[in-house]
Parts: structure tokens; C-alpha cells; sequence
């Protein structure tokens, strides 16, 4: 038995990314946008689990530097904070299971913090990563990231 999914998942927030070292306004949407143009067609069968990604042309080699606001969901909540995802809209659950849940990032930070919060309205600039690995529906990250605000 096979069983085909698609869908759109991940995004983030903000108006400007860094092109090849220039700053260029993300046609007019926000880097959520962008993020929910990405397709992810998984292929589920009872032994195996794909996941094909088709990225927009803007982010196939990643962003180096790309700005985004949301919240945070933090994965633990004890001493440096190194990592966390951010999402879109505090209505959204990343870990419900269920894929209709929006968007959410994968933040990995440069420097620990130790002052974010749960549910804190961040933006984050860094690196954007496409994620190939099928074996995965996670389709994109942010890494070497700093804390605007």
C-alpha cells in the first residue's frame, strides 16, 4: 500500500533577505511566505518513508542572510538556549502531529541565550538552509542565528 501526501510547510517572517551579499526585499511577501511556497510530496509505504521537497528558486542554495519574526517554542526550557522553533501564530501547535498545524523553523542560535522565552515575539536574523534529506518532512532551518530584539 502506498499513500502520496503533499503539502507546504515551514515559513518565516520579515520583509528583506541577503542575496549573494546584497539586501533585496522578498517580492513583496514575507519570508512565511516564502516558507509555505516550499512543496514537501511524501510517500508513505508499509516499509519505507520519503519525503521530496521542491524548493522556490529563491532559497534552492539558501539565504545567507535572512530576517524573520515570530514566536518561540522552546524544546527545553532549562539553562542555555541554543535552539528552539519559531512559529508563525501562537495558534499554531509544531508537535501536534498534525500536518495542517502552519509553519514553524527550526532556530539554531550562534551564542546561548539565556533570557528567551516560551511564546516570546522574537525576530532572528541568519542563515536559511534547505533541508534535502528525505527522510525527513523538516524542509528548512536557520542557523548561526542572532536575536534582533
Amino acid at each position: 500500500m502506498k499513500r502520496q501526501i503533499q503539502k507546504s510547510i515551514i515559513t518565516l517572517t520579515s520583509g528583506q533577505v541577503a542575496l549573494m551579499g546584497s539586501v533585496a526585499p522578498l517580492y513583496a511577501s514575507t519570508g512565511w511566505d516564502l516558507l509555505r511556497e516550499i512543496e514537501i510530496k511524501e510517500e508513505l509505504t508499509e516499509t519505507s518513508y520519503s519525503a521530496q521537497k521542491n524548493f522556490p528558486a529563491a532559497m534552492k542554495d539558501g539565504i545567507a542572510q535572512f530576517d524573520l519574526t515570530g514566536y518561540v517554542v522552546l524544546l527545553w526550557s532549562e539553562g542555555d538556549i541554543s535552539e528552539f522553533m519559531l512559529i508563525s501564530d501562537m495558534g499554531f501547535c509544531p508537535f501536534c502531529g498534525n500536518p495542517e498545524h502552519g509553519t514553524a523553523l527550526q532556530v539554531q542560535l550562534q551564542t546561548p541565550n539565556t533570557t528567551v522565552q516560551d511564546g516570546q515575539r522574537i525576530t532572528v536574523r541568519g542563515a536559511l538552509e534547505p533541508v534535502y534529506d528525505p527522510e525527513t518532512s523538516q524542509a528548512a532551518r536557520l542557523v548561526e542565528a542572532k536575536i534582533l530584539n
